[in-house]
């Protein structure tokens, strides 16, 4: 007859190093670093607070219990778990608490030959790393919680028979084990939502094998008994009688799954790109951001025109261009790599460096861009309303000294999420949105005030060049027509690109967000990289100067000559005329703001101003 209440024989050893105090129970074998019991047929071991250094040897207890215990914590000289270390321990169902010591590595086969009920290895801090075979040659474990460790996976085999899985606060466990591998798993308490969101979604997929009876049956019928698991209740009281009921077979093989945490805003169960048609949008746009800005600097920089201030500001616009470009280049690769099973990769993408760098590249691309379009805009029109001034001009050292400022500015602003203000592992698109903190919500808000400013300066200096370079004595010549167009083109654009974004920004950022994460997707492809593709187009891909500069490049590699000989022949002519044209003496200041504007256009070759 079993005892109805398992006789506990508690080993709580105070025995570290050096201690004189310490007597070896009469049941083991005590050495200098380790314990060996033998014999030992009560339901429950204790080994706590410890010196040990090795792994005590238990390999001969032959416990008869039928629900044997073995407690094994606070231990924190115990850094590992060697092979077969629990053979021959006991024939019955065991439940291991090995919590709390300083256990690094669990080795092949150190499970061989147990049925693990639970097996509970949280609070092992410095735990790295169980090995693939661990579970080789054993049952179970039925629960496993490997909750407070540092694993960075999971074994990929002898999973199968969890059905309650713990690994809260486990935040190196960034990726789950294959998820066939846990077929059996019924209950799930994870770190991060988006395991939850691929165990979902796989468990979907599993109801529909089950219902569909692709599953193979003996999964379901052959899974192992564990007496603690509430998952799985035997209820003998009708002895042996049948209740069959063929319609709710359903529901007696359905697997259900229950995890946490679920899904959040910032984090929604679904892939990069969130819809079908952004992830071909992305690829186009980001071909041809980089296409276009790639153009502009190989051109710029095997020019053998002098560098003027236009076209030193061309090339840097052009720069923070590609980095947008670049961008959208590594979140629309991740997005086709990972499709259809993003939640199974999205924390090792968001708290990897790939997303950090993409981050990144997304602030100092934006804001250095913006503040570059503002740099020409103002350069444009103090050099037109100081037409008459020469020394008042900028240089090509003053322009350097302003984007060098410049740089500065949008490096530190792109770095500040990489040390805690504010972070770009909050959503998978890698931007900055998390606005927890009161200095991240301002860090947000001064970004959207720069752009919105940034905005603002550009449509003032556009319009007293427009009113600069108007000759009053011909308001409806066509000339005034056609810049006022292109002026409107430049603005629009950027009007595109910064009114959507920072309208639903500044409103998120004071925590009233009138958008989700996946609708602004839409903004963030189609909206935010506007200017990054129409800037290499309207700046300098349009503009004769280019053209110019494109037949000489050609021309130096043998094609394109004659061409090449036109374009220096009318700029030859048009700087000709206008140097004609200022030397006459009845010429009004609007007529000089004109050819001043007229000379800056052959020089960079800004025919949309």
């Amino acid at each position: 007859m079993w005892k109805s209440m398992a006789v506990f024989l508690l080993l709580t050893v105070l025995f570290f190093c050096g201690c004189s105090s310490f007597v070896c129970p009469r049941t083991c074998r005590c050495f200098s670093n380790t314990i060996r019991c033998n014999n030992v047929t009560e339901g429950s071991v204790s080994i706590s607070n410890t010196g040990v250094t090795v792994f005590p040897d238990i390999t001969s207890i032959n416990s008869l219990e039928p629900e044997f215990i073995l407690h094994i914590y606070d231990n924190l000289y115990l850094q590992e778990i060697p092979p077969n270390t629990f053979t021959g321990m006991t024939r019955e169902y065991v439940t291991m608490n090995l919590y709390n010591n300083g256990i690094r590595e669990i080795h092949e086969h150190a499970f061989n030959g147990t049925k693990i009920d639970k097996l509970v290895l949280k609070n092992n801090r410095n735990l790295k790393v169980i090995h693939t075979d661990a579970f080789k040659g054993a049952t179970g474990p039925g629960v496993l919680d490997v909750s407070a460790t540092a694993l960075t996976k999971l074994p990929s085999q002898g999973l199968e028979s969890v059905l309650v899985l713990l690994a809260q606060s486990a935040y190196a466990l960034k990726s789950l084990p294959p998820l066939q591998g846990l077929w059996s798993l019924r209950e799930a308490h994870l770190t991060y939502n988006s395991h939850c969101c691929a165990l979902l979604s796989w468990n979907t997929h599993r109801v529909q094998h089950v219902i569909g009876g692709s599953a193979d049956s003996t999964l379901l019928m052959d899974m192992p008994f564990f007496p603690e698991i509430d998952l799985l209740v035997e209820d003998d009281g009708f002895g042996d009688v049948n209740f069959h009921y063929p319609e709710l077979d359903f529901c007696q093989t359905r697997p259900t799954l229950v995890c946490t945490p679920e899904e959040d805003a910032f984090n929604p169960c679904e892939d990069i790109a969130g819809f079908g048609f952004l992830r071909v949008a992305i690829w186009f746009i980001n071909i041809l951001a980089i296409a276009g800005n790639l153009t502009v600097l190989l051109v710029f920089f095997t020019s053998r025109n002098k560098l003027t201030v236009p076209r030193f500001l061309m090339c840097q616009l052009a720069f923070a261009d590609l980095c947008i470009g670049v961008y959208l280049l590594m979140i629309a690769t991740v997005d086709l790599r990972t499709r259809g099973r993003y939640s199974q990769h999205a924390i090792e993408w968001q708290t990897g460096p790939g997303c950090s760098t993409a981050g990144f590249l997304s602030v100092f691309g934006g804001e250095l861009s913006v503040y570059t379009l503002s740099t020409i805009t103002l350069e444009r029109w103090h050099t037109i309303t100081n037409a008459l001034q020469v020394e008042r001009q900028l240089v090509l050292k003053q322009a350097a000294a302003i984007m060098a400022a410049g740089w500065l500015v949008c490096v530190g602003m792109g770095m500040l999420p990489l040390v805690g203000v504010s972070s770009y592992t909050k959503v998978s698109m890698c931007l900055p949105m998390d606005i927890e903190t009161p200095l991240a919500q301002a860090f947000i808000i001064i970004i959207l005030l720069f752009n919105v400013g940034a905005f603002i300066v550009v449509c003032v200096c556009y319009v007293l060049i427009y009113l600069a370079v108007k000759n009053p004595e011909f308001p409806g010549r066509g000339a005034d027509t056609r810049i006022a167009k292109r002026m409107a083109v430049l603005i629009f654009t950027d009007f595109l690109c910064m009114a959507p974004i920072s309208f639903f920004a500044i409103s998120a950022a004071f925590k009233v967000p009138l958008i989700t994460v996946t609708n602004s997707k839409i903004l963030l492809v189609l909206f935010f990289p506007i200017n990054s593709c129409a800037n290499p187009f309207l700046y300098a891909i349009f503009t004769k100067a280019f053209r110019k500069d494109t037949y000489q490049l050609m021309s130096a590699m043998g094609c394109c000559k004659t061409k090449a000989s036109v374009y220096r022949m009318k700029a030859y002519c048009s700087e000709n005329a206008i140097k004609n044209l200022l030397s006459t003496s009845n010429v009004t200041q609007a007529d000089c703001c004109a050819v001043q504007w007229l000379t800056s256009v052959i020089h960079s070759g800004q025919c949309f101003l």
